[in-house]
């Protein structure tokens, strides 16, 4: 008989951005203040760690379809492009001692449901799980923000790493100073309606999201008047959007989602494209009321609240030009990590 493995897990959520996405992004949301209105749904980030007797580490991500090995001797890791994220935690933490890491996602990368955020937040859960540390969800979600956005230098907003960890349907305000995660009690009624006429979809197309948000912070930072003005709108959208949910006016949310996205086609050119537009085009013409891009645009995930008795013709329109429906559900917990003690192998 082998002997007793103790693992910790974690799991952390993926997320749909309703409104405000953009306005989370740095300088913007410094200096003018960000909302936005969004909520995790049931595909996760998935971090698995096996304490080792050794200082050696293994890690093998599926996503990447790549097994590292290292080793933990005090010295810090360098970043070079290869499984940076875990990198950056480790330095962090200042691991010193050996364990495998097993890592997987539900949503391929540039996908625009946050997913790079989100494996951050799983392997710090399951860290912090780990070593005991007294981390609170916004000290862990600070930490994947800093971790992803600063000490990596990859472009990106604040929403996706909190979103992972608070969970549910959250509205939240960014500022320099602080970021205030407002958890919104919606009746279950409402969520069912909404669940029911909202429809999402893959375009299959990954994009990456740096050269997008470059491109958006550029407009902003070179005071371009039409960026402006799409940034205060979106803001502004996102708190109106927050009140047609809480108040159940499902088909008010579809229109401040249609007017939305035509706000979000105005932070940069490269947000759209002929086919998602096409896509678009093809989606409110069977009968959706609004839509948009997940995540900072290009491709990856769309999700439309279609007229309730119109959804089935959505569908079938969008399936004909390659769009992947995908079947979810809302989750409401957030990051979670627990410990689960392998037995013996006989």
């Amino acid at each position: 008989m082998g002997e007793r493995k103790q693992l910790i897990r974690s799991k952390a959520p993926l997320r749909i951005s309703f409104a405000g996405g953009g306005t989370d992004v740095p300088p913007y949301c410094d200096e003018q203040g960000g909302a936005v209105l969004n909520s995790t749904i049931d595909r996760f980030a998935y971090c698995t760690i096996s304490p080792r007797k050794d200082n050696e580490i293994t890690i093998r991500s599926l996503d990447y379809g790549v097994v590292e090995q290292w080793t933990a001797n005090g010295d810090m890791f360098g970043y070079d492009g290869n499984l940076d994220l875990i990198k950056a935690v480790l330095n962090h933490f200042e691991v010193d001692r050996g364990f495998d890491m097993f890592l997987h996602c539900d949503a391929p990368p540039g996908s625009g449901l946050g997913s790079s955020s989100t494996v951050i937040v799983s392997i710090i859960g399951a860290m912090v799980e780990w070593l005991n540390e007294p981390m609170s969800p916004y000290d862990i979600a600070n930490l994947a923000y800093v971790l992803e956005r600063k000490e990596l230098g990859l472009a990106g907003g604040k929403q996706d790493q909190y979103a992972s960890v608070f969970g549910g349907f959250n509205f939240m305000e960014f500022r320099a100073s602080d970021t205030i995660v407002t958890p919104l009690r919606i009746k279950s009624d409402i969520l069912n309606e909404l669940h029911y006429q909202l429809l999402l979809g893959n375009t299959g197309k990954t994009r990456d999201s740096s050269n997008i948000i470059q491109s958006q912070t550029r407009g902003y930072l070179q005071r371009d008047e039409q960026v402006l003005d799409a940034l205060e709108r979106t803001k502004r959208l996102a708190r109106e959007m927050k009140d047609a949910l809480l108040r159940g006016e499902i088909r008010h949310l579809g229109e401040l989602l249609n007017e939305s996205w035509e706000s979000k086609k105005k932070f940069t050119s490269k947000i759209s494209n002929e086919r998602i537009d096409q896509i678009y085009d093809a989606a409110l013409a069977s009968g959706a009321i609004g839509g948009k891009i997940s995540g900072a645009g290009g491709g990856g995930f769309m999700f439309f609240i279609c007229e309730y008795d119109r959804k089935h013709r959505v569908a079938n329109e969008l399936t004909k030009l390659g769009v992947d429906i995908a079947t979810y559900n809302f989750d409401k917990y957030g990051l979670q990590t627990w410990r689960y003690d392998d037995g013996p192998s006989h």
